[in-house]
């Protein structure tokens, strides 16, 4: 009997105030999570990952939504399920948590808090015009930038399969 097989989850993070060409990357990072198989976990409110939840479902994606309140209709209306947790900002621990891998799209102070927890807790991250993490003056290198949404979808897909190989296909 082969162990069950999962599909990968993948985190899709970026502003809740996000400008145009943000939302625009965000939703196709999200349709090309969905078209590959994977789930899609975000923060379930607006802004890119609305977009990305969006993209996923034009795709018949399944998309979580990981929210800071109580209540499960502060989702976005394109999040499949929603998880209240209570827990503000705090909940973006557990966006990283359930992540396979993390696409931070653009982002403000609240994406770089989950790109920080998921590289302190060892969950690869893809950036997609997302913050530049210096140490000293160097790229610390640990961002790895794309080229474009579909760059970023297969990056975080092959990080996530070397991170976990019951996720590889065959």
């Amino acid at each position: 009997m082969s162990p069950r097989q999962h599909p990968p989850w993948v985190a899709v993070v970026g502003p809740g105030a996000a400008d145009a060409a943000a939302l625009a990357a965000a939703e196709r990072v999200g349709k090309e999570l969905a078209r590959r198989g994977a789930v899609l976990v975000c923060g379930g409110l607006g802004g890119a990952m609305e977009a990305a939840c969006r993209g996923a479902k034009s795709a018949a994606g399944t998309t979580v939504g990981i929210l800071p309140g109580l209540e499960r209709e502060a989702a976005n209306e394109h999040v499949d399920l929603a998880l209240p947790t209570g827990m503000g900002e705090l909940r973006n621990g557990l966006i990283v948590r359930a992540a396979d891998a993390l696409v931070a799209v653009a982002g403000e102070f609240g994406t770089l808090s989950e790109v920080a927890f998921a590289l302190a807790s060892g969950v690869p991250v893809v950036g997609l015009g997302t913050w530049r993490l210096l140490k000293g003056e160097r790229d610390a290198g640990a961002v790895p930038e794309a080229s474009s949404p579909e760059d970023a979808v297969e990056r975080a897909l092959d990080a996530a399969a070397r991170r976990r190989p019951r996720l590889r296909e065959g």
